[in-house]
C-alpha cells in the first residue's frame, strides 16, 4: 500500500510540475510565425499597455505590419476611420473586443475583420504571447483615432 501510495504521489507531482512547465512555456515567446518578431514597438508604445513588437511587412499601398504582445499587453480603445482592419492570428492567445460587446478569445487561425468606425481594442491574454498580422484595409482618407486605455479592472475581469 505504502508503495501505490509513493506511487501516486509520485506521478501527481510530475503532473503538477509538468503544468507549472506549460503555464512556464506560455509567458515566453514561441516565434511559431514565419515573419520575424520586429523591434519594440516604440513608435505606438504610448497607445499600449505593456510591450509589443512590430515589424512592418508593407508601407506601400497597404499598410501591413507583424504585431506581438508580451504576456498582458494590450492596445488602448481605437477606432479605425474609413478603411477598418483585418487582423490574421498567428500565435498565442489574445482577445478582441468591440465597445459594447462581450470579448472573444483568439486563437492562431483566427480571423478578425474589423469594419470602419468600430470601437475596439486587442491583445495577449495575462498569461500567454501573442500575435496576428495586421492589415490596415485603404481608404481615401482613412486614421485611426487612439482613446482611452483599456483598464486593469476591464481587463483583470477576463477569464
Amino acid at each position: 500500500m505504502k508503495k501505490l501510495t509513493f506511487l501516486l504521489m509520485g506521478i501527481l507531482l510530475m503532473s503538477l510540475s509538468g503544468i507549472q512547465e506549460v503555464k512556464a512555456a506560455n509567458t515566453e515567446f514561441a516565434d511559431e510565425s514565419p515573419f520575424p518578431r520586429g523591434e519594440k514597438n516604440e513608435a505606438y508604445a504610448k497607445y499600449f499597455t505593456g510591450t509589443s513588437y512590430l515589424n512592418m511587412l508593407s508601407t506601400k499601398d497597404v499598410n501591413i505590419g507583424n504585431v506581438t504582445f508580451e504576456p498582458g499587453c494590450r492596445n488602448f480603445w481605437h477606432i479605425h476611420h474609413k478603411g477598418g482592419q483585418i487582423l490574421l492570428i498567428t500565435g498565442g492567445r489574445g482577445w478582441y473586443q468591440e465597445s459594447g460587446k462581450a470579448a472573444q478569445q483568439l486563437n492562431p487561425g483566427d480571423v478578425v475583420t474589423i469594419a470602419p468606425g468600430t470601437k475596439h481594442w486587442h491583445g495577449a491574454t495575462k498569461d500567454s504571447w501573442f500575435s496576428h498580422i495586421a492589415i490596415g484595409v485603404p481608404a481615401e482618407g482613412g486614421s485611426t483615432e487612439w482613446l482611452e486605455p483599456v483598464s486593469d479592472q476591464e481587463y483583470n475581469s477576463l477569464p
